[in-house]
């Protein structure tokens, strides 16, 4: 499941309510609660993309490894060791800036997050989850039972990544973009 988010905060359901207490007429203070929240409603427009890649490794004449990336085509066949690369690209096609994106992607079936692939370039933070979405963390841990009976914690194996989200810190401006992606691998 595909996710983002623009937080308009509850700026607007303020501004519908707070005049009616302070003694303002009442007909001029839903006017201009009406034109504000309209307002907030056209503006930001953030459009996202994603895109899905298969990575092709090939060795040239020199003997150096060189990465490429195909885009997935309808009906594309992946095996297990391909690598896929999911791109979010997006833009604040609005005119006032957007807060508090938040993009979240599942790790889809039968695949594994590829450990240190996500990036963002934005300023923003990138956390995980193992339980299916319901907590996120920048390093995600799992306990472990050593051979002496005492349970420590250990980094998350990639297989036990669920979803991956990359938080954006600063308003997205009108017209700016953004980029963020993560690797995983076929299973």
């Amino acid at each position: 499941m595909k996710r983002w988010s623009i937080s308009l905060g509850a700026v607007a359901l303020v501004a519908a309510t707070l005049p009616l207490l302070n003694g303002t007429p009442v007909m001029a203070s839903l006017q201009q609660a009406g034109a504000a929240i309209a307002q907030r409603l056209q503006s930001p427009k953030v459009n996202i993309n994603l895109a899905v890649e298969k990575q092709s490794v090939k060795v040239n004449a020199q003997g150096q490894k060189q990465v490429t990336w195909a885009a997935l085509e309808d009906k594309a066949v992946v095996e297990p060791g391909n690598v896929l690369r999911y791109t979010l690209n997006g833009k604040n096609a609005g005119d006032l800036p957007a807060q508090g994106i938040e993009l979240t992607q599942p790790i889809p079936n039968r695949t594994k997050f590829v450990l240190n692939s996500a990036t963002l370039t934005n300023p923003g933070k990138v956390t995980y989850s193992i339980d299916n979405g319901k907590t996120f963390v920048e390093a995600p841990t799992i306990k472990v039972t050593l051979a002496d009976g005492k349970i420590v914690d250990r980094p998350a194996p990639a297989e036990a990544y669920t979803h991956v989200r990359m938080s954006l810190s600063k308003d997205l401006n009108p017209q700016a973009a953004l980029l963020a992606s993560y690797q995983v691998e076929v299973r």
